[in-house]
């Protein structure tokens, strides 16, 4: 028996492992939709997994193994981004956690009760049924299965919602944490009077870090377990249609994140030159008199972001249109072979509408996903570019010691049962302790 003979006898088994039997009277265009979604696919999305898991061992490894030079340059922060956001909130993380993890029986619930609306209500030759011990007609079925559905909607949108807020609480108040303790440390420094990149620092390049530590933990756990609560109803309609639905994702893992760390590194070049371009203005003010040649400096800097910007739109938009295109691949494989399978009577009608309405929800956490890992490595950046700015700078004992105070007078003043009211400059981060 030659290989190729082997292979196709490979193909046979896995398919009839999974509840398919085909054989020469099946269609030959159905033939290499087979063979790409049970064994290539699979096979490739093992390899892939595999190489992005061992280099994250070894990075993580690696990572570990270096001694840190600067493990806390800025007074109250961790060397880690993960370990100051979880320093400042672990029980508002483990609540959000709580939360995301009720939502996936709910999730479970929307895309099952469409399947028994279309297979079970609309189906004329059963009734009446018994549900409860009572027989019910058909539009009394239908108007119960769709209560339900509107139960699991209503119940889905309230975690959500309430999710959502929290989401926002948690990031104000770690924000304006972090903005205080970057404050702080550039008051503690005895140079702080020509630092003028504290500017944009305290008001721009903390804002992404403080919206990604409501997400840090949440966010993946939400979104990963819709994903695998999906995946997992779209295999208990048809095994094989689950399997297509991963047909895409090993090109997806292999692309979208190599583009991205071309992205990460323009990031990182856009903000030195935001900070090359404040310290040219800060030197220029204090000159106070108008410098004709310091115009040409400026100038310079404006054409580079833009250069710098231009590239990052090219680039974004780039990876956009290609995880576009490859999720509008798989719809393409339900509809020939999952129409295939209904005509067969292998799946009925209601599982295959079921199975492209959960697709539709199942490209929506991937791409949350790999939106997360975009956030991530920009947000690491804008960390470790803020902890360097402070890295070699001195410090000062007396204002230190007087932050310190103001800080445990502060966080003794949240905490104080008399305080009824919201400072003005405090946002909304208080209503999380709430």
């Amino acid at each position: 028996m030659s290989l190729l003979d082997r292979y196709h006898l490979l193909v046979h088994d896995v398919a009839a492992a999974l509840g398919y039997d085909y054989s020469d009277a099946t269609p030959d265009w159905v033939h290499p939709f087979i063979h790409l979604i049970l064994v290539l696919a699979p096979a490739l999305l093992i390899s892939v997994g595999s190489y992005l898991a061992i280099r994250g061992i070894l990075k993580l490894w690696k990572y570990r193994s270096t001694p840190a030079i600067h493990p806390e340059p800025i007074r109250g922060l961790e060397g880690s981004l993960f370990s100051t956001v979880l320093r400042y909130s672990r029980r508002q993380q483990a609540l959000m956690i709580v939360v995301s993890l009720i939502a996936m029986p709910i999730l479970y619930l929307t895309l099952e009760l469409p399947k028994q609306i279309v297979n079970n209500a609309l189906d004329s030759g059963r009734f009446p049924v018994a549900v409860l011990g009572r027989d019910v007609d058909q539009v009394v079925f239908l108007m119960l299965l769709c209560g339900l559905y509107l139960l699991a909607i209503i119940l889905n949108g309230l975690n959500k919602y309430s999710l959502n807020v929290f989401k926002g609480y948690v990031a104000e108040r770690f924000l304006r944490r972090f903005r205080l303790l970057v404050y702080r440390q550039w008051r503690s420094d005895p140079d702080s009077g020509n630092q003028s990149e504290i500017v944009p620092i305290l008001a721009q390049e903390v804002e992404p870090i403080g919206g990604f530590a409501a997400d840090v933990l949440t966010l993946p756990i939400l979104q990963g377990g819709t994903l695998l609560t999906i995946l997992f109803f779209m295999f208990v309609q048809d095994p094989v249609l689950g399997a297509a639905a991963l047909t895409v994702l090993p090109i997806q893992l292999v692309l979208l994140p190599k583009l991205q760390r071309r992205v990460n590194a323009l990031s990182r070049t856009r903000i030195k030159e935001v900070r090359q371009l404040g310290r040219q203005l800060s030197d220029q003010l204090r000159e106070r008199q108008v410098n004709p040649a310091g115009l040409l400096p400026v100038s310079a800097s404006f054409r580079e972001l833009e250069h710098v910007r231009r590239k990052i739109f090219r680039l974004k938009f780039f990876i956009k249109a290609l995880n576009n295109f490859l999720t509008a691949l798989t719809p393409f494989l339900f509809y020939s072979l999952g129409g295939y399978f209904v005509i067969e009577g292998r799946i009925t009608l209601g599982a295959l509408v079921a199975v492209l309405a959960a697709h539709k929800d199942f490209s929506a956490p991937l791409k949350e996903l790999f939106r997360y890992y975009q956030t991530l490595e920009d947000t690491r950046i804008r960390y470790h570019e803020i902890t360097a700015f402070f890295a070699g700078s001195g410090h000062s004992s007396e204002v230190a010691q007087a932050d310190d105070s103001t800080l445990e007078k502060v966080s003794q003043f949240e905490q104080s049962p008399l305080r009824k009211t919201t400072l003005p400059f405090e946002g909304h981060g208080d209503l999380a302790s709430q």
